[in-house]
């Protein structure tokens, strides 16, 4: 069966609903982030009685697509081909990958492996609340849930805490989950909230943690990230810099990247969208790691992307349960994708 077979017979949305493991806390900038919530999907169905769903990246007018051939919206190779559409990347995705009977990433190519390593990224500031030990259980909860590498926010000092407070109590949980996890893969982010020098103190307090990563310590700003790559070169191990999240300009993302002041973009799952991804990643000079927190669906996406396109080492996982997502399988620190069509995920 091929696409153009198909007509778009009906656009419709549906709420499904997101748990996390834990009410999730503060970062740098932003308060309490809660314990789930519902989002809006979109569902497509075909004259033939095919169906996909996904989140979508914007608004658009489902009405105008009705009755639209779907060969003519959607590429397997390519990814969405009419702009007008592109608000139903992930549902179009989800949808031709059904009919075709393929997963989502043997469209995209297939270039990875669809055994993907996860890192939790639900460490938040609940020491704010509940000191160290809440740090400890959130830890915890995270590796018995099946995560094996973290992400820690950092950046206390910079709303919530005395800056050198803020600073001592960064390099506490820093040095606490290094202690605890002795074999897992430490990732920080600040959410842009570290200066330049305040974040070189705290890179040399915790020189000897052998961090993975740093995530946006502060604004994309060349000559800082310039400071920062010549200063990381002075330490015992150097992690890789992670940025490109929060309102990316893609040109000035992927420039970063080529002079080697960038090492993992992060342009968003759905902000950026995966067709853009499709027409990104193949001009991207570092690695990539879409990020997705928010919504554990949102880290299944990224798995597809990930062992479809290649070039990711590691992904975003949200500690949490959504809707349909029992097919798929977080195993000693792996999202391990189902071979089932499409995304593989059904609405209840």
């Amino acid at each position: 069966m091929t696409l153009s077979n198909h007509l778009i017979s009906s656009i419709t949305t549906t709420e499904i609903r997101y748990e996390y493991l834990r009410t999730i806390g503060r970062n740098s900038f932003l308060g309490s982030h809660g314990n789930g919530g519902t989002t809006t999907v979109y569902v497509i169905e075909t004259d033939r009685g095919a169906t996909g769903w996904g989140l979508p990246l914007s608004h658009g007018d489902p009405g105008s697509l009705i009755g639209r051939r779907l060969a003519d919206l959607i590429d397997p190779d390519r990814g969405v081909v009419d702009q007008t559409a592109m608000f139903l990347d992930y549902a179009l995705h989800d949808l031709a990958a059904r009919i075709l009977d393929v997963p989502v990433y043997a469209t995209l190519g297939a270039a990875g492996s669809p055994r993907v390593r996860c890192y939790s990224g639900g460490i938040y500031f609940d020491d704010l609340d509940g000191g160290l030990d809440a740090i400890r259980a959130n830890l915890a909860q995270d590796h018995a849930f099946g995560f094996r590498d973290f992400k820690l926010k950092i950046g206390r000092g910079h709303r919530w805490m005395d800056s050198a407070a803020g600073l001592r109590r960064d390099i506490e949980v820093t040095r606490l989950a290094r202690e605890l996890y002795p074999d897992a893969g430490i990732l920080v982010d600040g959410n842009d909230g570290f200066t330049v020098n305040g974040l070189f103190e705290y890179l040399d307090a915790v020189a000897d943690c052998d961090l993975y990563w740093i995530e946006e310590p502060f604004q994309e700003r060349r000559p800082d990230l310039q400071a920062l790559h010549d200063h990381l070169r002075t330490l015992p191990t150097r992690p890789k810099v992670a940025d490109g999240e929060y309102d990316p300009d893609e040109e000035h993302v992927l420039s970063l990247a080529a002079e080697g002041l960038v090492d993992i973009a992060l342009m968003d799952v759905t902000g950026h969208g995966l067709t853009a991804w499709r027409r990104t990643m193949p001009e991207l000079k570092s690695e990539a790691s879409p990020h997705a927190w928010g919504l554990p669906l949102k880290t299944l996406y990224a798995a597809h992307l990930a062992a479809g396109l290649g070039n990711v080492p590691i992904i975003e996982g949200v500690p949490g349960h959504t809707v349909g997502t029992g097919d798929y399988t977080l195993e000693d620190g792996y999202v391990v994708l189902p071979d089932r069509p499409g995304f593989g995920l059904d609405l209840p």
